[in-house]
């Protein structure tokens, strides 16, 4: 194993500043951009529940069924829903999607970016997943992994 040693010119105290001063930890989950702790945002979207979402499912309803989570988060546990991540939703969703009738959208947590998706678009029915896929899994699906 070999190390290198490097050094760099002191900056003299008195040119610090107050806020470079350490005085407290850091919120870790603000730090590394853990999302999911975002308060509510505001939507005219109405909601369904996952055992009202489950109902639809069983009776076979014709259902689309849009998770607008990130690729890396649909592998880990998904509804078998089509992936359309939020960032593209805009560009290509809106102009293929049209004739669908409802487009629940399973997410991670409702507080997050389901609710942010438009229910413009010509779609007749747009519901968010209240609770999104962490209440699928404590409430109809246990054994679904988490994360």
């Amino acid at each position: 194993m070999k190390f290198e040693n490097s050094s760099c010119a002191r900056v003299p105290t008195a040119r610090l500043r107050q806020e470079s001063t350490v005085t407290s930890l850091i919120d870790y989950n603000e730090f590394c951009g853990v999302r999911g702790e975002e308060a509510p945002v505001a939507t005219d979207i109405p909601a369904m529940t996952v055992e009202e979402l489950k109902q639809q499912l069983e009776r076979k309803k014709d259902l689309f069924i849009l998770d607008v989570r990130e690729p890396h988060e649909y592998q880990i546990c998904n509804l078998n829903g089509h992936l359309i991540p939020l960032a593209t939703y805009q560009a290509s969703a809106r102009t293929r999607l049209q004739s669908r009738h409802c487009c629940p959208m399973p997410i991670r947590r409702a507080e997050r970016q389901g609710s942010r998706v438009p229910s413009s678009g010509g779609f007749k029915k747009v519901h968010n997943l209240t609770g999104g896929i962490l209440a699928w899994a404590d409430k109809i699906d246990p054994k679904m992994p988490k994360y």
